[in-house]
């Protein structure tokens, strides 16, 4: 049963997540890429378009500086004859490997790359791309109980009106945060563009009564299947609306 944009309404604290479907009429491939944040350091980030890129960026860098800045300021979409997005610093290495595999692809861009350093979460490196012959795959990088790297995979296919969705964490705000563990979720990709849709997904994260809202950002990307390089972008930054 696929699970519309709604549920994410129930994830109080996600983290950081990767969409990745095709939108209704099947002509335009969808890359959602949205970040939450708990502390004062995570949450001074907006996302920031640059050229062929979505980039985080810090709204007050003094806050920035108290975190680590090498966890959250980074590429986090690159766009080009294909897309890779990521949760980190590794989205240039995956955008640099090419292959007719999207597993491959992933496997190869992320061999240098293990679980962030952010003892005791150690929170998971989450990615994605989508190859120019439209063939899409997601992963994630979580530690293992023995401390290893667990590396999966996953790749399906890009059907009209449907999308698959990871994240960092499964939802529920505990100490130390769980990772996202199982496969990806499914998910309605209903809208036509990437204002609604990245609209549709930040709506979905608004806090329950009495809970607090660590929405930060949301950016999604509407590509062409056709031609991947031509493509139109939305992005929300709650700092901006906040400030509005």
């Amino acid at each position: 049963m696929r699970t519309p944009w709604l549920p994410l309404s129930k994830m109080t604290y996600p983290g950081r997540l990767i969409a990745i479907g095709r939108d209704p009429s099947g002509l335009r491939n969808v890359v959602v890429y949205a970040i939450s944040g708990r502390s004062p350091s995570s949450q001074a980030r907006k996302l920031v378009p640059k050229s062929k890129a979505v980039w985080t960026e810090p709204t007050d860098p003094d806050i920035l500086k108290r975190g680590k800045p090498e966890l959250l300021v980074y590429p986090a979409i690159l766009m080009g004859r294909g897309i890779a997005v990521s949760n980190g610093r590794q989205t240039p290495d995956i955008d640099g490997t090419s292959g007719q595999s999207p597993v491959r692809v992933l496997d190869e861009g992320l061999r240098s790359w293990s679980f962030e350093p952010d003892a005791p979460i150690f929170t998971p490196r989450i990615s994605g791309c989508v190859l120019p012959s439209n063939r899409t795959a997601l992963s994630i990088i979580r530690r293992d109980p023995d401390g290893a790297s667990l590396r999966l995979f996953f790749e399906f296919p890009l059907v009209p009106g449907q999308g698959k969705l990871i994240s960092t964490y499964p939802g529920d705000i505990s100490n130390p945060l769980p990772s996202f563990k199982g496969e990806p979720l499914d998910v309605e990709v209903n809208e036509d563009s990437p204002a609604e849709t990245a609209e549709a997904v930040y709506n979905a994260l608004k806090p329950r009564e009495g809970e607090p809202d660590l929405r930060v950002a949301v950016a999604c990307v509407f590509a062409r299947a056709a031609d991947m390089a031509d493509y139109e972008l939305t992005i929300i930054n709650r700092e901006e609306r906040m400030s509005r």
